[in-house]
C-alpha cells in the first residue's frame, strides 16, 4: 500500500493500474454499509468489481477504515467492511469527524466523488444520485453540490425514485451538469425506464460520452457529467406500481420521524418489503449495469487520452 499526502491509500491493484495508466472506476461503499442487507452487500461489491474487471478496467471501491480513506480494498478489507457494524455514512461533512475518531463507513456519492477526483479518476458507477426530497425543497442531497463543483462521469439509473425527479433535474441543471441519456432520450426512475422527463442529450456509445466529457471540461467547466442508464428491462419495475410502494414508504416514515441521513435508507429497505423484495432485485440489477457501462466508459475515455498523446 502506498500512503499519499491526501491522507488516502491506495490499494496495490489500484496503484498498478495507476502506474501502467490503466483505465479506473470509482465504485462507492455507502451500499455496501447502509443500502443492502447482508450477505446481498459483500457479493453485490463483488460481483461488481469483477464488472468492472470483465470490462477491461479496474476497480477502485473507496471507503474509509479507522478514520483513514482508501481507494480500492482488499477482499479482506472489503469483507470487513460489509460486514462491521456501527459504521457511519460518510458524506463530506463527515470526512474531518471520522478520521479524527478513526471511524470506519461508506461513503456516499458525493464523498466517493470528491476522493475519486483527488485520486486521479474520472468515471464512477453508483446506482442512483440523491437530490431533493418530496415535500422538503431545502433538503437537497450533497450530491449535487458536489457533482456541481467536480470534473467527473458519473453513471448511475438517474436519482433514487423517492425522491422529487423534477426539482432534482432543475438543480442540476442550476449547478451546470449535462444530463446525458445512454441510450434512452428520457431520464430514468431509478426503478423504472422513465420517469417521463427528457435528458439533455442522448447518446449510443461509450465513446460519445467521454467526447462530450473532454470537450465539456475543454470550455472550463468544472462540473460533472451525469449519464443516466434505464435498469434492465427484465427486471424494471412500472411506475404506477412502484409509485404506490414509494407513498406507503413515505407515509411509514413521516409517522416514525424519520428524516435527514436515516431517511434514505429507510425507504429504499421499506420499499424493498412493500414490493416484495423486486424493488431490491432491480436495485442489484442496474448497479451491474451501471458498473458495465461506466468501465466500458473509462476505457474509452482512457483510449483517447492514448491517442492524443500519440497525435
Amino acid at each position: 500500500m502506498k500512503k499519499l499526502e491526501y491522507r488516502f491509500i491506495l490499494s496495490a491493484e489500484v496503484l498498478k493500474a495507476q502506474q501502467a495508466g490503466s483505465p479506473l472506476v470509482a465504485l462507492e461503499s455507502v451500499v455496501i454499509t447502509h443500502g443492502l442487507p447482508r450477505p446481498q452487500n459483500l457479493s453485490l461489491a463483488k460481483d461488481m468489481e469483477t464488472m468492472v474487471r470483465t470490462e477491461g478496467a479496474t476497480p477502485a471501491t473507496i471507503a474509509m477504515l479507522d478514520g483513514m480513506v482508501h481507494v480500492g480494498l482488499s477482499e479482506e478489507r472489503l469483507t470487513r467492511l460489509a460486514n462491521e457494524d456501527n459504521t457511519r455514512k460518510i458524506s463530506l461533512r463527515d470526512f474531518g469527524i471520522a478520521s479524527a475518531r478513526h471511524l470506519s463507513g461508506g461513503t456516499t456519492v458525493a464523498a466517493t466523488t470528491h476522493i475519486a477526483e483527488k485520486a486521479g479518476i474520472r468515471v464512477f458507477a453508483t446506482g442512483g444520485i440523491g437530490g431533493v426530497h418530496r415535500g422538503s425543497p431545502f433538503d437537497i442531497s450533497a450530491d449535487l453540490t458536489e457533482l456541481g463543483r467536480t470534473k467527473m462521469i458519473v453513471v448511475c439509473a438517474g436519482a433514487k425514485a423517492i425522491l422529487d425527479l423534477p426539482a432534482t433535474l432543475e438543480t442540476l441543471e442550476t449547478l451546470g451538469v449535462p444530463v446525458i441519456g445512454y441510450q434512452t432520450e428520457d431520464f430514468p426512475a431509478f426503478y423504472s425506464l422513465s420517469s417521463g422527463l427528457k435528458v439533455d442529450a442522448s447518446v449510443d456509445t461509450p465513446a460519445e460520452i467521454g467526447r462530450i466529457a473532454l470537450a465539456h471540461w475543454d470550455h472550463g467547466f468544472n462540473t460533472s457529467i451525469l449519464v443516466v442508464v434505464p435498469p434492465p428491462e427484465e427486471v424494471a419495475i412500472p411506475n404506477e406500481q412502484i409509485e404506490r410502494a414509494i407513498q406507503e414508504a413515505l407515509h411509514d416514515a413521516g409517522e416514525k420521524g424519520i428524516h435527514g441521513a436515516a431517511a434514505t435508507p429507510y425507504l429504499l429497505s421499506r420499499v424493498s418489503q412493500l414490493s416484495g423484495g423486486e424493488s431490491l432485485k432491480t436495485n442489484l440489477a442496474l448497479l451491474l449495469n451501471n458498473a458495465k457501462v461506466a468501465a466500458q466508459i473509462a476505457r474509452s475515455l482512457n483510449l483517447k487520452r492514448k491517442l492524443d498523446v500519440l497525435l
